[in-house]
């Protein structure tokens, strides 16, 4: 099993499996637009940007797990575009941990421990995808997205 097995959909209610990235470096982030670490989206915008024609995707899912995320998937894709000029793709609102977290973070977090073993701490957990699918690394939500450019870099 790989991330690719797993269908996800986007804020406009567009569902898809993650094949659709097949052969693709891939970072999964939980977000939310009213959390103290949105100035992370700038970061991430950047490496987008910066490694996209290299085949790298962001992949945004906004969690009000710890309650600091908007009242629906379409405003907070609004949010991260208006605010912090995010084109990535943005995902409706997911659970990231407990019974009823998404199939997809259910996964990610199995093939990575963090602080707190398997659960998401916070906003802001990146997962580290290979272009064969494989979760190789988990970053913490205070981990910067610049300061592990070179992880990114291997994988592409």
């Amino acid at each position: 099993m790989t991330v690719y097995d797993f269908d996800v959909t986007l804020a406009n209610g567009e569902t898809y499996k993650l094949d659709k990235y097949k052969g693709q470096p891939i970072l999964i982030v939980n977000t939310a637009t009213k959390c103290g670490l949105t100035g992370q989206f700038d970061e991430l915008e950047q490496l987008y940007k910066k490694y996209q024609d290299e085949g790298l995707v962001v992949l945004g899912f906004p969690s009000d797990q710890f309650k600091q995320e908007v009242g629906s998937a379409d405003e907070a894709e609004q949010a991260c575009r208006l605010t912090y000029g995010v084109t990535f793709p943005m995902h409706n609102i997911v659970a990231v941990n407990g019974d009823e977290a998404h199939p997809l973070f259910k996964y990610v977090t199995e093939q990575t421990k963090g602080l707190l073993g398997k659960s998401v701490k916070w906003n802001f957990t990146k997962f580290l995808v290979d272009r064969e699918g494989n979760v190789v690394k988990r970053f913490a939500p205070t981990d910067k997205p610049l300061k592990f450019e070179k992880d990114i870099q291997k994988v592409l």
